[in-house]
């Protein structure tokens, strides 16, 4: 059965993650507030970021950095 919630992202119900996808406090906060969808759009635009930025994975700065613009994209920087 399908978990639908209310996306913070979409401001309407849609289904929610299977399980939790994001570690920590904010992973908790993505799966409860976050749909399948928006997760789907934040993963292309986290494509977009890593090529045109050419941030590395491996440098702890450059994930915070993704890590700030995720909260961005999916919060609207709340």
């Amino acid at each position: 059965m399908n978990r639908i919630i209310f996306c913070t992202y979409l401001k309407e119900k849609s289904e929610g993650q299977d399980f939790q996808v994001y570690p920590g406090p904010l992973g908790k906060r993505i799966y409860n507030e976050i749909s399948k969808i928006a997760w789907k759009k934040w993963i292309s635009q986290q494509t977009i970021l890593i090529n045109e930025k050419k941030l590395n994975m491996f440098n702890v700065d450059d994930r915070i950095k993704l890590e700030k613009h995720m909260i961005n994209f999916l919060f609207k920087n709340k």
